[in-house]
This record gives structure tokens, sequence and C-alpha cells, in this order.
């Protein structure tokens, strides 16, 4: 049975029940407040052995007493609540020294695991981090929804280590602003950010870009140029879209994180590194090692901490804030005042945003510049969201698109032809139906209509593979090489 003294700070005394009763069962002994100045006196006569206190007191914000508490007693760990669940309250409470971070709602037996693991682990140094400011202009992220919190979490940990991170999340989801959160509120802050999109250099340029070049060492490079790393050095290097990286490019990357160290393309002297990686992809990278085309060592080495970004439409309740941001931002820029109704509001949320983020910031900055009107309705929306987007055509695809991109990029489209209703019942079968039959129909072909090789190549069973063809009614042309 776990044993410890937990006080519990919280002006709302339903919630102070809740944790009350939730401790008590874990077997811990509770006491609790409703103001900072009580738990404060506790602290400071040695009570308790964590502290569990929400960020806006009547009295005193925790964050205001949070310093006064690590001063006193540095190894008592202290969990956060707020209600304010925004990437600055995340950051803020790291900053301060807090243990954890809980965005209210949250779970009560995520708090009592939380609790335990704080009782029973050693107690961690106080962050280093400086005051990253209340300025709300700062903030590089939007959005209070549950996937949101989880994210400002993870970020809130990861400020005061060096650790390598992997964000995957499809385009226009603000990967870039992650990075950059990460290093403008990180350990690195005072050292250089430093971007380069693998998807948009020349193949045969990308070693020289990252790397460096001598002068002499190919055509055209009539002097010594810096690459990336060396640009970065003693901040952080944000490597986007790491799945376009031809497999030499990986080759050399991987050795540089290997064994902290690097040439130059011509060069013969190793130069020793220092900086952060952090990579992006919209890619999955695990489908291009099976693939041959991504190393699986890399993967591994670039991977140490994953973090997926959600698409917007997994977080439409951040519509609203993302909305009134991006209204606020263009504002600043000299763009008229604009505001939106509850309707416009209600519409945007039902949308799908293929374009994610960046979409949404796009159609903002448009109503701001081209409608005179100040109150954005439904009306207006409706006719933006009705305009056509040019994408290529089925015929001309991405050439490096995967299957799983194209896909979505279909049920998009045929989801959005529906407007505000559903497809009919039982889409699930009918898609693995209408996928089903071009793959045995193209392996059928590759095997020139031998049902044994196909079955092998399907990795089916030759009576069900026989099966399907029956029931898909699948033409068999039998060719000989």
């Amino acid at each position: 049975m776990p044993t410890g003294s937990i006080l519990v700070a919280d002006d709302d005394a339903a919630i102070r029940t809740v944790l009350n009763q939730a401790l008590s069962r874990a077997g811990y002994e509770v006491r609790s407040c409703g103001n900072a100045a009580t738990l404060w006196r506790w602290v400071s006569q040695g009570d308790g052995d964590l502290v569990i206190t929400d960020v806006v007191m009547p009295d005193e914000n925790a964050f205001d007493l949070l310093p006064r508490i690590k001063k006193v007693r540095p190894d008592l760990p202290v969990i956060v609540m707020s209600a304010q669940n925004t990437f600055m309250t995340a950051i803020r409470a790291s900053e301060k020294g807090a243990y954890e971070y809980l965005p209210k709602p949250f779970d009560l037996k995520e708090l009592i695991a939380i609790v335990g693991r704080a009782l029973s682990e050693p107690k961690r140094p106080d962050s280093a981090l400086k005051n990253a400011g209340d300025d709300a202009d700062a903030i590089p992220l939007v959005g209070r929804s549950p996937a949101m919190q989880d994210i400002y979490r993870v970020l809130a940990r990861l400020m005061q280590t060096d650790l390598t991170v992997m964000i995957a999340g499809e385009s226009g989801t603000g990967k870039e602003l992650v990075a950059r959160a990460l290093h403008d509120y990180g350990k690195r802050r005072n050292g250089p950010f430093v971007a380069i999109n693998m998807a948009a250099i020349p193949r045969d340029l990308i070693e020289s870009e990252l790397f460096g070049h001598e002068k002499g060492a190919f055509t055209g490079a009539n002097s010594r140029s810096a690459g990336r790393f060396e640009q970065a050095e003693g901040g952080t290097l944000f490597l986007d879209e790491i799945g376009d990286m031809p497999m030499e490019a990986q080759t050399r990357l991987l050795r540089v994180l290997q064994q902290g160290e690097y040439t130059t393309v011509g060069g013969r002297t190793p130069i020793k590194t220092d900086v952060r990686i952090v990579a992006a992809t919209n890619k999955d990278l695990r489908i291009l090692i099976q693939q041959g085309l991504f190393r699986e060592d890399l993967f591994f080495r670039l991977n140490v901490v994953p973090l997926r970004l959600p698409p917007l439409r997994e977080r439409t309740e951040d519509v609203p804030d993302l909305v009134r941001h991006f209204f606020q931002q263009a504002e600043r820029e000299g763009l008229p005042r604009k505001q939106i109704d509850a309707a416009a509001l209600d519409r945007l949320k039902r949308y799908r945003w293929p374009g994610n983020v960046r979409e949404l910031e796009n159609l903002i900055r448009r109503l701001a510049a081209l409608y005179p009107q100040e109150i954005i309705t439904a009306s207006i929306i409706e006719a933006e969201l009705a305009t056509p987007i040019t994408t290529a055509s089925p015929e001309e695809p991405a050439g490096d698109e995967t299957l799983a991109n194209s896909v979505e990029r279909h049920l998009n489209t045929y989801f959005g032809g529906f407007g505000e209703t559903l497809p009919p019942p039982g889409l699930y079968h009918r898609i693995l139906k209408d996928v089903e039959y071009p793959l045995l129909s193209a392996a059928l072909a590759a095997t020139r209509g031998n049902q044994i090789k196909a079955a092998e190549l399907l990795g089916l069973n030759r009576n069900t593979l026989r099966k399907k063809i029956r029931d898909l009614d699948i033409q068999i042309i039998r060719t000989s090489r």
C-alpha cells in the first residue's frame, strides 16, 4: 500500500472533495485547503511529501508561489492543475519547477499514477528554464483540446533535455512550430535554430547543404561553404521532410549521430558537432523502411521521442481559438478587424480541413483582406469552402505519393461530397472491396495468371484466393513469359 502525505490546494470545494476521496482510497494521507496562504504555511512548516495545487487561487497565483516553495523545499514534488489549458501554462509549470502539469479535467487514475511515481523516484533537479514571459502574442501553439494538451505536456518534459525528437504529422499541422517551440523554450534557446527542408534541395546537393564543402570540392565550389550542422552549432537543427533524404545522405547523417562528428564535402579533418536534432515527416517512415527507401538504424536514432501532431479534423474544438488567433494576427499586420458569428464557427468545425491549420490560416487571412463586413457569417464561410481547390489531377499524382496518402486524399474528397451529411452505412466493407479488387487483379497480372504464385505473393491461402476471385468476379488472363 502506498504511503505519503499529500497537500491539496484548490478554491473549488467540490474538486477538493473528489481529490481527497481518490487519494485516500489509494492509501495516502490528505490535507486540503482553498487558498495559497494555508498551503504556504503547511509547506514552510515542513508538512507534506507532495503538493497538488491549482494555478489560480483566490489570494495568490501558484506560479508566484512555486519559486518560494522550491527555494525552501527544493525536493518537494509539486503537481500543478489548471483549466487554462494553453501551451504557455504547461511551459510555465515546467519553468517554475513543477513535477507535472495536468490540464483540467483530468483522469483520476492518471493523477494517482503520477503521485506514485513522484513519491518513488529520485528527486529531479529544478528546472533551469528562465522565465519565458507571459506575452500571449508569443504563444507559438494554439489549442486547448485533449490532443494538444498531451503535446504540451510532452514538450514541457522535453525542454530540459537534448533528446532527439521525431515529429510526425500531415502537411500543415505545424511541425516546424513545434520544433521552434522546443528550441525557443528549451536549454538551447540562446543558440541558433536552423531549418532545412530535405524535399526542397536537389539530391546531389543535400550533403553539401548539411555538412558544407571545401573550395574546389566540386565544379562551382569556388570557396568554402559552411553547412547547416556548422551553422546550428550550439543550437537546434530541424530536418524537415526527413523521409525525402536520399540514402547516401542518410548514411552520413547516421554516422554523425553515432560519432558526434562529420567531415565537409571534400574535407578530411573531422569536425566535432554539438547540435540538437529535431526531425519531421509527413510520411510513414516504417513503410519507407519496408520499401528500402529509409534506413532502419537511422529511424531508431531519430525516433528517440516520437511526437505525433494530430490533423485539425481530430481536434475541431480548437477551431474557435485558432480563428481568433489568426484574426488577431491579421489585425496586428494592418488588416481590418473581424469577428465571426457562432453559425460560421460551427460550419468551420464541421469542415474536414485537408490542408489542416495552414489551410485555416490562409482562409482567415483571405476573410480579413477581402471582405468588407466586420462580422463574418455562415453564408460567407459556405461560399469560401465551396470554392474548388486546384489539386493534381488523378492522372498526374505526386511522384512519391504513398498509397496511404492517396487513399486519404480520396476519402477527404469522398466525405466532402456529402456536405454536412454522412455516407451510407457499410463504408468499411465497401472500401475494402474497392481496394481488394485492383490488388488481386494486379497480383494476378504480375504472375501472368498463375494463382499459386499470386497467392504466395499476396500471402494468402490458395483456396482463399480462388474464393475471392469468384466472389469479386475477377477475370484471369493467362499468358506465357
